[in-house]
């Protein structure tokens, strides 16, 4: 066989691979997006169904009766507002330190392998966690127990982010700014974390948008509340614990206000996750 011949089987060889590499990967992506379409089509046909005035004005009902999930979407927006406004700044704090500090010391590396595996933990050992030290110890379920959890969740996520966009900022940068006399807090202050804003913004909305679904450390946290109420001390509704409760049950009004709750989280995330693709366009 000529030199000619081997080269034209060779490349018929590479696209006949090539061929059946690309048909898998559209089959696999399409088997993916049947179900995601699926997903979206019940959560939407059902969610709409069960969606009315009710549904966000009144309480949590009594099985077979009126009501609705306003106390649960109160205990959502509050407990992840907290959480986010807690967390969000040690996060970001400890990114810097990881980059502009402290690349290759020990702490460092330390630091880095306690955020690898906080960011791989499951969510329910960071619920059991809090339950052993926050509501054992003080012998009482609350809203700050579940803002604590979800916390927890939100660190590792933001310190990661807040990493990678500040590693991704050009050392040039920097150095402009140490050869103008600029102490290091201003070059971080104003350069760096000017430069790396819109992702470490969307590393924050991402870790919103996680917890804002987060049903497993709340459960052993937070735990429910029937009644509307506002103080953090006590067990306070969540909307994904309330959907658990309720699409577990045989009520059909419960079953219809949890496919509501699954309706609005979805629009949650969809926002916060659209949010996030408006603000990083276009920019580092």
């Amino acid at each position: 066989m000529s030199i000619a011949a081997s080269g034209v089987a060779k490349y018929q060889a590479r696209k006949r691979l090539n061929a059946v590499a690309l048909v898998l990967s559209l089959a696999a992506m399409a088997f993916g997006l049947v179900w995601l379409i699926w997903i979206l089509f019940e959560t939407v046909r059902l969610g709409i169904g069960g969606l009315t005035w009710a549904t966000v004005s009144q309480m949590t009902p009594a099985p077979n009766e009126v009501g609705g999930i306003a106390n649960a979407i109160y205990g959502s927006f509050l407990m992840v507002m907290l959480a986010t406004f807690v967390a969000t700044p040690i996060g970001i704090l400890a990114g810097v330190y990881l980059v502009e500090y402290d690349r290759e010391g020990w702490l460092g590396r330390t630091t880095r392998f306690v955020n690898d595996i906080l960011l791989s933990a499951p969510s329910i050992v960071i619920g059991l966690f809090v339950y052993a030290v926050v509501v054992a110890r003080f012998k009482q379920f609350s809203g700050w127990a579940g803002v604590a959890a979800l916390a927890l969740i939100v660190i590792p996520v933001v310190i990661r982010t807040t990493e990678n966009m500040l590693a991704l900022v050009p050392s040039a940068l920097r150095e402009a700014a140490y050869a103008l006399g600029a102490p290091k807090w201003k070059v971080i202050t104003d350069i760096t974390l000017r430069a790396a804003r819109a992702g470490v913004v969307t590393g924050v909305l991402l870790a919103v948008a996680r917890i804002s679904g987060e049903t497993a450390p709340l459960l052993f946290t937070a735990l429910n509340n029937q009644f509307w109420t506002s103080n953090l001390s006590e067990p306070m509704a969540s909307l994904p614990v309330t959907i658990f409760k309720f699409a577990m049950s045989p009520y059909e009004n419960w079953q219809q206000l949890a496919w509501a709750g699954v309706f609005l989280i979805t629009l949650a995330v969809l926002a916060l996750n659209i949010l996030a693709r408006v603000v990083t366009r276009n920019k580092i």
